[in-house]
Formats: C-alpha cells, structure tokens, sequence
C-alpha cells in the first residue's frame, strides 16, 4: 500500500569544499532536511553548508561505515537518502524521487551510479551500472560491508525496487587524485583483511590477481570502450589490486617477526 513519506538526506564531509555545494543542490528539491555529519574539516566545507538549511554536526571519523551508521541515526525521519558529498542526483531521479515520496511502496530503492572521471562519464570497467541501495527505510536496514566499501544491508524479505535516472559520481578530476586514493584506500583494506584473519599468498594474490583484474576490466567488461580513460581506470584498478595484497603480506610478515 503506498503511503506519503518525508526524507532525510544526509552526507558525511571532510573537507569537501569542492564537490559539498552540487550535492547539496541537488537533494534540495526533494530532502525535507538535510544532515551533514562532518569529520572536522579544515577548508570551506562548514561554510558552504552554513549558507544552506542544513543540520551540522562533527564527529571524529572511524571508518566510512561507522560515520555512515552514524549519520544516519542522527536523521528525524526514518526514511533517509545518502549521498557522498561527490555524488548528486541526476534530474531524471530528482524527478522519480518527488514520484516515490507520493507513492513510496518498497523497503528500500536503488539507483545506478554514473561516474565522472577527469571529465568524462565512464560506462564501463565495471563501473556501470554500479547499483548502489542510497534510499531505505532506516528501520530495515543499515550500513555494513567492509571499510572502505561500505554497503546498505537491508533485513530478509526487504522488498526492494529501482529508482529512476542516476546518482551521478564525480569521482577524480585527475589522474593523480585516483592514484593517490588508490594508494589510501589499499591501506585501509589490508588493515581491514589483516584483521579479519586474511592472508595474502605472493603468486595468487600479488602476482596473478592484479593481471586477472586488469583482463576482466579492460576485455571481459569492456574497459577499451572508453578509450585512453578507460585503460587508465583499468591499469590503476589493477594497481589498487597489487597494493591491497603487498601491504597485507607485509602486514603478515612483520607479525610472524614480532612472534618469533
């Protein structure tokens, strides 16, 4: 049975000053408030969002799934959006959305994530369609995954259905900022894999996992057909790969000294 429904929208920020106001934006027209939940920026972020009706809050940073979890919980409605502070939503989902508060019928929506990459929109590599659940009755689900990949986790039985358009993802506006995340993001999921008991193996996961990546992202998922980016995304994708399992075997062996 459908029912009318108010949202919250809301965003975790470190300094975030170049991509927060287009977020922002273009939750507006749809969010009846927005919370933000920043991580102590030290740029313009806290400004930016001043200059818009939006709830403000810092809390020390833990992990992206943890910040998420509480971001979410600080929300008045039970109904929450979530974006990152570099994804907006594309007109053809505002539209849906304004639909779906009217008429909203599911547990949860999804929406298929478009990424900007230096410019250019990428629709293959395994980034699209990269459905992404950023539209859920809060009572049904939370966020959960491992760091720094977080997921919504709805209960069993959740229905789940699609929302129109795209949530548009500005992700790196060059090359160097990939590489860069790529290197920091590695970091936190050998840490994560370490401490859940993971172990890397020098051929399967050093030697061979960082070729088998780049083959299914350029060929099997047709990364070629976004031409020079496309092999860029793919090269590096594979690059994050070898990183991930380097720093993770150096995790293992320098454990193994310390216990000898």
């Amino acid at each position: 049975m459908s029912q009318n429904i108010e949202i919250s929208a809301v965003i975790i920020t470190f300094n975030e000053e170049k991509n927060i106001a287009r977020c922002l934006h273009s939750v507006s027209e749809v969010a009846d408030e927005i919370v933000v939940v920043d991580s102590f920026s030290t740029d313009r972020t806290e400004k930016i969002c001043q200059q818009t009706k939006v709830r403000w809050i810092q809390n020390e940073f833990e992990g992206h799934i943890q910040q998420k979890n509480y971001a979410m919980q600080q929300a008045k409605h039970d109904i929450v959006l979530s974006l990152d502070a570099d994804e907006a939503l594309s007109e053809e989902a505002i539209v849906h959305l304004k639909q779906l508060k009217e008429h909203w019928q599911a547990d949860a929506y999804f929406i298929n994530r478009l990424t900007n990459y230096c410019g250019q929109w990428i629709h293959h590599c395994g980034w699209y369609p990269d459905r992404k659940i950023r539209l859920w009755d809060r009572r049904k689900g939370h966020w959960g995954g491992v760091n720094p990949h977080d997921s919504v986790i709805m209960q069993s039985q959740s229905k789940t259905q699609r929302m129109q358009g795209n949530l548009l993802h500005y992700s790196f506006p060059t090359i160097s900022s990939h590489a860069q995340t790529a290197n920091h993001f590695s970091e936190i999921a050998a840490q994560e894999a370490f401490s859940r008991g993971k172990r890397a193996h020098w051929f399967v996961h050093i030697l061979c996992n960082p070729l088998f990546t780049f083959l299914k992202k350029y060929f099997f998922q047709r990364g070629f057909m976004d031409g020079y980016y496309g092999f860029v995304i793919c090269i590096l994708s594979a690059h994050s790969n070898f990183l991930k399992y380097t720093k993770l075997y150096e995790l293992q062996k320098n454990a193994q000294t310390h216990s000898d």
